[in-house]
């Protein structure tokens, strides 16, 4: 039986053994005899559709304690996870430009402001370019919708 007095806190990391394993996640024991849920989202950092090809039961696994509402705590296994070390980039090649499709570049030779472009302006620079390549379609069309009148 548990105690009273229990030290689960969300943010700890803790041992625990993988007690059963469901359709919806995983219910792991915890050091002082207390039962958490890892949800099935929260068992790898890749898409998961059987549980039981990441865990079994008996396992021995580290979680990080997500949450705690009553008797009802909620876990992570891939939270606890030490994170990965990045490779590093290689330069990517540059988008092929469409022909009238040329970008400016500022003095220190990068494309567009120096200030980071907001959401909204994002949307109106793509909303813009998305006018300008379909002006030539709508050109072309246009006659044949006059001449059928």
């Amino acid at each position: 039986m548990p105690t009273e007095q229990t030290n689960i806190e969300p943010g700890k990391i803790l041992g625990g053994k993988v007690q059963g394993i469901t359709t919806f996640g995983a219910f792991i024991e915890l050091p002082d005899g207390e039962v958490g849920l890892v949800h099935i989202s929260e068992i790898a950092d890749t898409y998961v559709k059987d549980i039981k090809d990441f865990i079994r039961e008996g396992d021995i696994v580290q979680v990080k304690v997500l949450s705690v509402a009553g008797k009802k705590i909620g876990l992570s296994i891939k939270q606890a996870a030490p994170p990965k070390e990045e490779k590093p980039k290689t330069a990517a090649p540059m988008p092929r430009q469409q022909p009238g499709n040329f970008q400016r570049r500022d003095s220190g030779g990068r494309h567009g402001a120096s200030t980071p472009a907001t959401l909204d302006d994002k949307i109106a620079k793509f909303l813009k370019e998305s006018d300008e390549r379909m002006q030539p379609l709508k050109n072309r069309l246009e006659p044949k919708k006059r001449r059928s009148n």
